[in-house]
């Protein structure tokens, strides 16, 4: 059972999964950078074990979009009300995709394994809900018959 990890631990999960993944530092905090389907994301330490601060008891998955122009009204709540994994939340001029993964307690290579297989869904299911999304009076609209 894996009760800690780190970042090079998650580097390299994140390359047995098939992702390219490098090591940054941002505001002088450690973090990984990768990508998928051609969107980079970051892998942030979360809270570091007490009796070694390198491993760590979870991290979150981020990926950070720049917004152009003005969200929806609704379109990040409508997407959080769908998705139990995953928050979306509007940062500024960043749309953001975060999920936390839990290791503290022990978790098996199989379930982080899985983690980052569900990262990937959603970052996929993400990117489709953007370029599909219809406000919920444009669907009343588009169910309307027109008027002649």
């Amino acid at each position: 059972m894996i009760d800690s990890v780190t970042l090079g631990d998650l580097a390299e999960l994140l390359r047995e999964a098939g992702y390219r993944t490098n090591e940054s530092e941002q505001n002088g905090l450690r973090q990984l950078l990768s990508a998928s389907q051609g969107v980079g994301f970051a892998v942030r330490p979360g809270n570091p074990q007490v009796e070694d601060a390198e491993r760590l008891l979870d991290f979150t998955l981020s990926c950070a979009l720049r917004i152009d122009g003005v969200l929806p009204e609704g379109m990040v709540a409508t997407w959080n009300r769908s998705k139990r994994f995953g928050r979306l939340g509007q940062q500024g001029d960043f749309l953001v995709l975060e999920m936390d993964v839990l290791v503290a307690g022990g978790v098996s290579r199989g379930h982080l394994r899985t983690s980052v297989e569900l990262w990937d869904r959603l970052m996929r299911e993400l990117l489709l809900y953007l370029r599909n999304y219809r406000a919920p009076e444009q669907e009343a609209e588009a169910g309307e018959p027109a008027a002649s």
